[in-house]
């Protein structure tokens, strides 16, 4: 919205041309979401804390998670708030890939919202049925990805990314609709399934939005990307900017969600910010680099999966709980010790796959 404004502006002043630079509007836009967080932050608490919307504990789960029972959830409409007002603010708003990346994170908000209400407004523990939740998830994974297949306009839109092989560009062809949406699916859930301690989901995906904004911005340029033999997208480009309102909108939630957490993010906020980061990934056509820099949400939805799998075929269960970070917690490990850990692994995951588009 503002780089239209501006681009009117310079004709008057030229000064204003400075706001056609990415990198400018890119740092504006971590700087809004931030402070957008961290003003509106303690009025949201206090919000939701008048309304009484506090988490629903498991009573299945570690004892020190009693303790966590009513604390204000739906936190994610912070995040989500922020997201949208820094993006609108500083993306060029003619850009196909900005609005399929605030299509998916707002349609998948809607549905961690109608989840989260049923849980703590309704009292329902179930909150929105698993396969109605499946089923809109699908839905909006589809919608997006017939929409970029049947309006690509280049080969190298959808094309497949093989980390390590610099001459390795398969044409995914109508496969590349299927891989979008478990993409999507998968990232939104996996996200979803993390978000279970203080801090332990946004902090990796903050750092896997930092990788995807250099990504985005490698791509989107044609002499990087012809160095790095990686598919050039000029559309890739404005991502920048989305990537970067993602990090300064969980930024700003960590400040209150860092332990002992003041508020959750519930899942209006993982679930979106799961979505985003698969679509982003599509986007940037670096699926397959996402699942190494995801690698945290990959293992915690790995560990569902087993643990299900296992207990249904055996009757035993693999760990002493999942999602794993649950089974640590369970094995006498602190909770601060357990997020730390992960953030860790997870600092560790991102910079090997940024890694992976050198070594080819």
């Amino acid at each position: 919205m503002l780089v239209w404004l501006a681009e009117y502006l310079t004709q008057y002043y030229s000064a204003f041309n400075v706001f056609s630079y990415l990198t400018v509007r890119a740092v504006f836009g971590i700087l809004t979401a931030l402070l957008i967080s961290l003003y509106f932050g303690p009025k949201l608490i206090r919000a939701l804390q008048r309304m009484q919307i506090g988490q629903v504990v498991r009573n299945d789960g570690p004892e020190s998670h009693l303790s966590k029972k009513g604390t204000p959830t739906m936190g994610g409409l912070l995040i989500l708030a922020s997201i949208f007002t820094s993006t609108l603010l500083w993306a060029d708003l003619a850009n196909k890939y900005v609005w399929a990346t605030l299509f998916v994170i707002g349609s998948l908000g809607i549905v961690g919202f109608v989840d989260d209400y049923r849980k703590v407004i309704r009292k329902d523990p179930k909150g929105l049925i698993a396969k109605w939740k499946y089923f809109w998830q699908s839905v909006i994974a589809l919608v997006v990805a017939c929409a970029l297949f049947f309006t690509a306009n280049h080969a190298n839109e959808t094309s497949l990314v093989v980390p390590f092989f610099k001459d390795v560009l398969p044409q995914l062809g109508l496969f590349y609709i299927v891989m979008t949406y478990f993409v999507i699916v998968g990232t939104s859930n996996a996200v979803n399934l993390t978000d279970g301690l203080d801090g332990l989901a946004i902090v990796p995906t903050i750092l896997v939005a930092v990788a995807l904004a250099i990504i985005a911005y490698l791509t989107g340029n044609v002499n990087f990307s012809a160095y790095l033999h990686i598919p050039h997208l000029p559309l890739a480009s404005e991502l920048v900017v989305v990537c970067t309102a993602i990090v300064g909108a969980g930024l700003g939630f960590l400040w209150f969600n860092t332990y002992p957490a003041q508020v959750f993010m519930g899942d209006v906020g993982s679930l979106a910010l799961g979505g985003a980061l698969g679509i982003i990934a599509v986007l940037v056509r670096q699926e397959l680099i996402l699942i190494i820099m995801g690698g945290v949400f990959v293992m915690e939805a790995l560990s569902v999966i087993l643990q299900v799998g296992s207990y249904k075929l055996r009757g035993q269960r693999i760990f002493r709980m999942a999602p794993i970070h649950h089974h640590y917690e369970l094995k006498g490990w602190p909770e601060p010790r357990v997020i730390v850990r992960f953030w860790i692994i997870s600092i560790v995951l991102v910079l090997a796959g940024l890694v992976t588009l050198k070594i080819r």
